[in-house]
């Protein structure tokens, strides 16, 4: 939205409706090792890609919702184990504050200044996206109070 590039196309995942016969892994081992990668402070897409590349017990997981039925932010949700921030305003709140802390020490630099802009702006968007559902009905994005929603 904030960029002069253009959109790009990409590839669509194998339309498949059952899990690959060589990843027989059980859902409840599934969900376990999902809520355990959560608890060692993993994001979702984290937590898909550590289940995609190392597995469970050595088996890889190439798609949780395929072997479980569920997405891993569903699996989480059910064992309140969701995160305070959804992922995507979460990243968007980190690179706010990145910014922040570079244009204190770098006053002049004018575009990241107006890269800190646009990026909170989105912030405020998907705020009022998720506002009542994901996030409380009065939260507000504030600079001050940024640093304290990453802790």
């Amino acid at each position: 939205m904030h960029t002069r590039r253009r959109g790009s196309s990409d590839s669509d995942k194998p339309v498949a409706d059952d899990p690959p016969e060589w990843s027989d892994v059980s859902e409840a081992a599934i969900e376990d090792r999902v809520l355990e990668l959560a608890e060692a402070g993993h994001s979702p897409s984290e937590i898909g890609l550590k289940l995609r590349d190392e597995g469970v017990d050595g088996t890889p997981v190439p798609d949780v919702s395929l072997a479980t039925g569920k997405k891993v932010t569903e699996i989480l949700a059910d064992n309140d184990a969701e995160p305070e921030l959804p992922e995507d305003l979460r990243n968007l709140v980190e690179r706010a504050v990145r910014l922040r802390a570079h244009m204190e020490a770098n006053p002049t630099d004018y575009q990241n200044k107006r890269a800190l802009q646009n990026t909170e702006s989105k912030i405020r968007r998907l705020a009022d996206y998720y506002r009542g559902d994901e996030l409380a009905a009065d939260f507000t994005y504030d600079h001050e109070t940024a640093e304290e929603l990453l802790e």
